[in-house]
């Protein structure tokens, strides 16, 4: 640990740095950590985001999961991993992280919407959106959610919004799944035809 935290000292130095700032953080919150011999561990009643979001996505994606587990309720949704950190292992989990709060998202609208909840379904679904503008399967997620409310101008302009975005943007048309999704929806008509 002393090491991670100190990699540019003699390791006598990072010891010395480590003892003195967990004295410190003893001080300043006490029982927040656990120290035995060469094990340092968070308490037991100690909160951690990561795996409170990691909890919440297990249970919206669970087959059976109802109720308050189909719920935006997860305070590790916003912000990312110990941000300004750039370490390798810190990006591979930071992106981890990301990958699993969009795909419980995603499933979180399909399966609101499935039971109705549509209001909040798009509120999961544009949480997603929000979180990555390009990324198709959010955008797939709010059309799904627009169709299972019936508002079919709603899917349409919504599929038309990321077709625009993605051809200015990337210079790419959507996928054939996520245009599959709307072929069956007759288009608006132009006030002038």
């Amino acid at each position: 640990m002393a090491g991670r935290l100190w990699p540019d000292v003699p390791e006598e130095h990072a010891q010395g740095s480590l003892r003195s700032a967990l004295w410190r953080l003893q001080k300043a919150a006490p029982g927040l950590l656990d120290v035995s011999g060469d094990a340092l561990t968070l308490a037991a009643g100690v909160r951690v985001d990561v795996r409170e979001l990691e909890e919440w996505a297990r249970k919206v994606s669970t087959p059976d999961a109802g109720g308050a587990d189909l719920e935006i309720t997860c305070a590790g949704l916003h912000g990312e991993l110990l941000p300004g950190w750039c370490d390798d292992w810190v990006l591979l989990e930071r992106e981890r992280l990301r990958q699993l709060r969009m795909h419980a998202l995603e499933v979180l609208a399909v399966r609101l919407a499935t039971v109705g909840r549509h209001g909040e379904a798009l509120q999961a679904a544009y949480t997603a959106v929000g979180e990555e503008p390009l990324r198709e399967s959010a955008h797939r997620a709010v059309v799904r959610v627009h169709l299972a409310e019936g508002n079919l101008a709603e899917a349409v302009r919504a599929y038309e919004q990321f077709r625009t975005r993605l051809l200015d943007e990337l210079g790419i048309v959507p996928t054939e799944q996520m245009t599959r999704l709307i072929r069956g929806v007759p288009r608006l008509r132009s006030m002038a035809g």
